[in-house]
């Protein structure tokens, strides 16, 4: 395996870190937090966004519904981010970083900028890459929300605790998924 783990060690950590999450603090899921950063920086910009509201369940209002919603929940977590779920976002960051340092092999010449997949299907260009990995970032994103949870929420948390939400979820991420790559990178 060239000094990487192999996928059984990576799903096995993997399944131990929500299992610990799960029995230790809450269930995890990361695409509110996206949610929470993009009212951070309407916060900087407003100072309507979010108002201290002693009547709410959490302290905390704002007149737009989504951050309103569960007593204001979301909007307590804008005005005061530094919490579990937003620490774990960034941990996430910090950890892929130290893994592209620390891990494995590193790709060199044209696999650094695309592998060799996408360079056969598509070509050469970086910006055609980056554009596309993040207009796909986008999509995800908001079919996230749209759906009220992320695939750490949905499929491996939900799927943890038995949801049959999770399972659906799941089912459907990979009805969609397999075709999808089967188009995008035409099937040899």
């Amino acid at each position: 395996m060239n000094g990487q783990l192999n996928w059984f060690k990576g799903g096995l950590l993997l399944g131990a870190a929500f299992l610990l999450a799960v029995a230790f603090v809450k269930p995890i899921g990361v695409s509110t937090q996206f949610v929470i950063a993009d009212g951070m920086v309407w916060n900087l910009v407003s100072d309507k966004v979010i108002q201290k509201e002693p009547e709410s369940k959490s302290g905390y209002a704002s007149p737009n519904a989504y951050l309103n919603k569960s007593g204001g929940k979301y909007a307590k977590n804008v005005a005061n981010p530094v919490n579990y779920s937003f620490i774990f976002v960034i941990a996430m960051v910090a950890g892929a970083f130290l893994s592209s340092r620390l891990g494995g092999p590193k790709p060199t010449g044209p696999d650094r900028r695309a592998p060799e997949v996408w360079r056969q299907r598509f070509g050469e260009s970086p910006l055609l890459r980056y554009a596309t990995v993040f207009f796909a970032g986008v999509l995800v994103l908001f079919g996230a929300r749209l759906a009220g949870g992320c695939t750490s929420g949905h499929m491996m948390s939900g799927m943890m605790q038995t949801s049959l939400s999770g399972y659906l979820f799941a089912a459907g991420a990979f009805a969609a998924a397999v075709p999808a790559a089967v188009l995008v990178y035409k099937r040899k």
